[in-house]
């Protein structure tokens, strides 16, 4: 079966579009994606770019463009959703435990949903609260494990990582010989590309 590495960061705004169809897409497809939770933000801020903060019109823009996808994708958000989130590193400190623990889908997913059709944004207590639920998992146990210093510590290697390998936004879709590809817009593609390599042998 061929194997995408999926790069999220829960903060990223087109990211809800993939993150809602990947489960789908993969069944469709007969590909498997792995979540690689990381720091968009961080690596944004070093490139000096931060695309739709203080810039209302490119802003305006993004929002109706994502409405436009989610309508071809069936998906019913409610925009704008809140943003930028307060509490960027915190639900991305969580996504990155739930990596480590293989539940890291169900989280994401979750999250996504209750920010962009519920209105919660995510990292906050009650956004926290419905995608861990939804997870299966004790938000009691996850933020003191995701607080910690060994999650800390994951989440900066694992930005790292991504700087290292040239990923620069999300989401980001990474096939096995290394071929990168960046927005919702090339999911379908980075598809395409894993299953030749599949084969191709």
């Amino acid at each position: 079966m061929p194997r995408i590495e999926f790069w999220i960061s829960v903060g990223s705004t087109y990211s809800y579009l993939s993150v809602a169809r990947l489960a789908q897409v993969a069944a469709d497809q007969g590909v498997s994606f792995t979540w690689h939770p990381f720091s968009v933000r961080e690596i944004m801020v070093e490139m000096q770019n931060v695309p739709f903060v203080g810039k209302p019109v490119k802003a305006a823009y993004m929002w109706r463009d994502i409405g436009r996808r989610a309508k071809l994708y069936g998906l019913h958000p409610r925009l704008p959703a809140p943003y930028p989130l307060e509490q960027f590193d915190r639900a991305n400190r969580v996504a990155v435990l739930a990596a480590e623990e293989g539940w890291c889908g169900d989280y994401v997913t979750a999250a996504y949903r209750a920010w962009f059709e519920e209105g919660l944004a995510a990292g906050t207590d009650a956004n926290l609260a419905r995608a861990l639920a939804a997870a299966g998992q004790s938000v009691d146990r996850v933020l003191q494990a995701a607080g910690g210093e060994a999650i800390s510590a994951r989440y900066a290697a694992r930005t790292q990582e991504a700087r290292d390998r040239g990923i620069f936004g999300a989401p980001s879709f990474v096939c096995e010989d290394g071929e990168l590809f960046w927005g919702d817009d090339r999911l379908e593609e980075a598809v395409a590309w894993a299953q030749a390599l599949e084969r191709a042998g």
